[in-house]
């Protein structure tokens, strides 16, 4: 018989949840809160009824209900689905049907409506809700293992896009509605976020003697993660990264610049008022190599602080990480093929 008759598993309505599979044995075992129906000689399955009593538990555990009051509350969600008839095991798969996908959703079901821990998040994979719950609950080894997951099923962009980034939006306007509530929430979960994004970087490290990418935020900009977003996505195109993180001094980055030979720069700026125009126009004219066939590097500014920055022939405007990640690419097509004056502008001063 087919799993999607009998239900899911417990490991997969913890990944739903974004919860640990061993949270949610200890609430089965510790408050009542199990399957209305086992199919016999096999393992937990779990119903949409059983799943919506899941993410009430998840809903009230997380804005402070005891976890004995909240099981009692979330087992009355339950009941009020239509009767479960324990000599039928068709029970209806969770989610809609593959023919019948709800809006936003593929037909793999990667979407999927349902609470987000309060969160505003709209609609969104059902990995980005399970962020979210784990987020709200300050659980860090939950987001550690959905974050791996997530890593390894859809890889850098997709997961950042679709996953993260958008958690960390929901949880960003819930800081800016409640005051200084959520802070908590928003820290633990850009360290995680951060953990898992560096790790990738990591593990992609790229060798070699090509020139590398300078990441790097303007001065007085603390906004890291799209930029670490994008190393992790660079690592894992095979390209080689520097990453300087926040508010980088502009003394700093021209000595960077010039020690390198960067093909590209990157800078990150998150608000108009961070964003420095001059600061990029120095950098594109930052000339290094040999006298003669002397370059400098292809610099991009990213983030929504340069909106309204003037646009000038040295400098590109980017507005994704997707966008960034080509026009990098684009740039080591180049000057792999042997056209590495045609990648940026041509310096022949001393």
């Amino acid at each position: 018989m087919a799993e999607t008759t009998l239900g899911i598993t417990t490991g997969a309505v913890a990944r739903r949840l974004g919860v640990s599979p061993t949270t949610v044995r200890s609430w089965e075992q510790r408050y009542g809160i199990s399957p209305a129906v086992r199919a016999e000689g096999r393992h937990r399955r779990w119903s949409p009824a059983d799943v919506a009593m899941l993410e009430e538990m998840c809903r009230l555990t997380a804005s402070g209900v005891p976890p004995a009051e909240a099981a009692h509350a979330a087992q009355l969600v339950r009941s009020e689905w239509a009767p479960v008839d324990a000599g039928t095991p068709d029970v209806p798969p969770v989610g809609p049907p593959a023919d019948r996908a709800a809006p936003g959703e593929d037909r793999g079901g990667s979407r999927r409506a349902g609470p987000g821990g309060g969160l505003p998040l709209g609609d969104v994979r059902q990995e980005c809700r399970g962020l979210a719950r784990a987020a709200v609950r300050l659980d860090g080894p939950a987001m550690e293992v959905l974050l791996r997951e997530v890593l390894a099923r859809y890889g850098l962009v997709t997961s950042w896009e679709e996953v993260m980034a958008p958690a960390l939006l929901a949880v960003g306007r819930k800081w800016e509605s409640t005051g200084d509530g959520y802070v908590e929430v928003e820290h633990l979960l850009s360290w995680h976020v951060s953990t898992a994004l560096r790790r990738t970087v990591v593990a992609s490290a790229a060798a070699g003697t090509a020139a590398p990418v300078v990441l790097a935020c303007v001065p007085a900009e603390q906004h890291t993660l799209p930029l670490e977003a994008l190393a992790a996505g660079l690592a894992e195109r095979g390209l080689p990264v520097r990453m300087f993180g926040a508010a980088v001094p502009p003394e700093a980055l021209d000595a960077a610049v010039r020690r390198m030979g960067p093909s590209a720069v990157v800078l990150w700026s998150q608000t108009g008022s961070t964003a420095d125009p001059s600061l990029a126009g120095q950098v594109a004219s930052t000339a290094f190599g040999m006298r003669g066939a002397r370059t400098a590097p292809l610099v991009l500014l990213a983030g929504p602080g340069w909106r309204g920055a003037p646009a000038t022939p040295d400098t590109i405007r980017i507005t994704s990480l997707r966008e960034a990640l080509d026009a990098v690419s684009t740039r080591y097509e180049v000057i792999s093929a042997g056209y590495g004056e045609q990648a940026g502008p041509a310096r022949d001063g001393s």
